[in-house]
């Protein structure tokens, strides 16, 4: 990292642990997340600074994981200008050509709530998000924010998925996504789709990076992140290529 990557200075802020937790990626382990105060707005710039040391944002929360003895989870960004997507991933773009996105701010829409709430009882019934609420959603995924977006996907005028991601000023950073379930659209590997629609979205606002979250090497769930090369993890306050790891 640059030393004039932090351009907004983050000592003044405070910061929270919670109480260990049973761990969501891996069984048997326990989890502490650091948060900033609350009572901090997440504004633009310190949220920028955060976001090159590992912070990402859940509503109006911004956190990191804090685990003792366990740095399992890794920041992981795609520098997008070195991104070329592999054979799979082009037949996914060829196959979503018919395909139309819009990107508008991040309020509340029943139209993605109903999609949202079929998402997580048909995918993640098994997670940390089901059941789903109209409250659940509203305060994960709207926020009355310039930089807080969202991705429509539309076919033949059926909303078919919903990427939620911020718009820094180092790069969007993707907060989640979800997508229409159902045998007839699952060839389209939605997905991927959406990760790949963000790559090309960040490489037209002008920003270098695409945030995808945090990888874990021993979760499943995670791996589909590794398919877009090049990937980089943080690696304490530095940014070094995941093929390292």
């Amino acid at each position: 990292m640059s030393s004039n990557a932090l351009r907004h200075p983050v000592r003044d802020l405070r910061f929270f642990l919670t109480v260990p937790h049973d761990c969501s990626y891996l069984p048997g382990r326990e989890a502490t997340t650091l948060f900033l105060d609350p009572q901090e707005s997440p504004v633009s710039g310190v949220y920028d600074s955060l976001t090159l040391l590992g912070f990402r944002r859940s509503g109006r929360h911004l956190y990191r994981p804090h685990c003792e003895g366990c740095n399992a989870c890794r920041s992981v960004r795609i520098p997008v200008d070195a991104f070329t997507p592999n054979r799979t991933q082009r037949k996914i773009l060829r196959r979503n050509a018919d395909i139309q996105t819009r990107t508008i701010s991040a309020h509340f829409d029943p139209r993605h709530y109903a999609l949202y709430a079929d998402y997580i009882e048909k995918r993640h019934a098994d997670g940390d998000m089901y059941p789903p609420s109209r409250e659940q959603y509203y305060t994960f995924l709207t926020l009355d924010e310039p930089y807080a977006q969202l991705l429509e996907m539309t076919l033949d005028g059926e909303l078919v998925g919903v990427a939620a991601f911020d718009h820094l000023e180092n790069g969007l950073s993707a907060i989640y996504t979800f997508f229409a379930v159902d045998e007839a659209l699952d060839k389209r590997s939605l997905g991927t789709f959406a990760v790949l629609l963000l790559i090309e979205l960040a490489r037209a606002k002008g920003v270098p990076h695409l945030y995808l979250g945090y990888w874990i090497k021993e979760c499943r769930k995670m791996r589909y992140k590794q398919a877009f090369s090049p990937l980089e993890i943080l690696d304490g306050r530095h940014w070094r290529p995941l093929i390292a790891f």
